[in-house]
Order: structure tokens, then sequence, then C-alpha cells
């Protein structure tokens, strides 16, 4: 793989024994996904919200794929109050974090696989990655979601919400913890998202 683009013919080499990380983030707020649902024939079904909160709730997750290995989830979130001034998004050290965490729990080194976000490119972050032998990052290619299995992951959270009132912020972070938490527990599923991408994992040919 390299920088800017993946390898021809849709194939990630796993090289090395690394494990190859992607990594997305999607905003969640106490407003509900809609989504069909039955009713009464004439009768439009209406849920009703208690207001709008002024808190949002972000969370970066990263699918670990790995030949011959359980795939994993691993996910971090982020509360923000939309005040003025405040954060609305993760820092370059929020990322650092959670790609330490990837290196630590499966116990290996991670190629990791993500858009071209500002904070992705950020000084700090480039210079750590620089400084430690076992990470090392590739670029997707501009305007492609369709090549990130995370992006099946919000889809699964976002279907397991649909239709949902939530009465309080706290609520609505419950439910992401308990879906997110749910396909951790289902190794299947993450597989099932790299399998929606059409992209495959090969283990490393032998010299």
């Amino acid at each position: 793989m390299e920088e800017g683009g993946l390898a021809p013919g849709k194939r990630l080499a796993a090289a090395s024994g690394a494990w190859i990380v992607f990594e997305d983030e999607a905003g969640f707020s106490m407003t509900p996904p809609r989504a069909r649902t039955w009713g009464r024939r004439g009768h439009t079904p209406v849920i009703r919200v208690r207001g709008r909160s002024r808190r949002r709730t972000s969370i970066a997750a990263l699918c670990c794929y790995k030949p011959g290995e359980t795939s994993r989830l691993i996910h971090r979130p982020r509360t923000h109050l939309r005040l003025k001034g405040a954060r609305k998004s993760f820092s370059w050290q929020d990322y650092r974090d959670l790609l330490v965490r990837a290196h630590i729990q499966p116990d290996g080194p991670i190629v990791v696989v993500w858009d071209n976000l500002n904070t992705h490119l950020a000084a700090g972050l480039k210079r750590y990655e620089a400084e430690h032998d076992w990470l090392t990052t590739v670029r997707l290619p501009p305007y492609a979601p369709d090549l990130n299995p995370v992006e099946a992951v919000w889809s699964l959270v976002r279907r397991a919400m649909a239709n949902t009132a939530f009465a309080i912020p706290d609520d609505l972070e419950r439910v992401l913890r308990r879906e997110l938490r749910r396909i951790q527990l289902r190794p299947h599923l993450i597989d099932g998202c790299l399998t929606a991408t059409a992209l495959a994992l090969t283990p490393p040919t032998p010299p």
C-alpha cells in the first residue's frame, strides 16, 4: 500500500505481521435517525423528542484486521458542548492516544488507513509516527468512504438507533455504548464491514 491510494485490485497486504487498521469518526445527536416502520393505515407514526440538547457525542472508531486473527473494533467517545469556543472535534492527541491503544490491545505493529482530515495531517501526529516504527499511516483516496469498513459500522449503529426517542443525553450515550459493544462481541459483523468494501486482506508472501 502507498500513501494516497490502495493497492491495485483492491488487495491489502498485511506486511511484516502488521494489523491493518481502518479509522473513521462520526457524530451523533439527540435527534434520532429515521427509518421505515409499521403503522396503522392513514396514521403517520410520530416520535416525540424532549427538546434539543446542546450536547453532541462524537466517536472515533478503528476496525482492526489481520489474517489468522480475530477482527476487532476499538472506539473512543467524546462529548461536546455546543458552546462558543468549545472544541467540536477530536484533537491530534486524541487520535494519537487511540492509535496507541490499537497498538497495545492487539499487541503488534499497525498500518492505519484513514482519510485526509486536517487533524490526521497535524505536524504533531506526523512527528509521533516518525518516532515510532510500529506505526505506519496510509491515506485513503479522496471521496472514498466506500473503501472504509468503519462506515458500515456507523450504518449498523444508526440502524439500531432508528426511530428511538432519547429523553436525556445519557440515554443516547448508553445506546451508543451498547451497540458498539454488541458489534465488538460479534467479529463476523466486523468482517462483514470489510467484505462490503470489496477489499481483501492477504498474508505476506514468503520470500
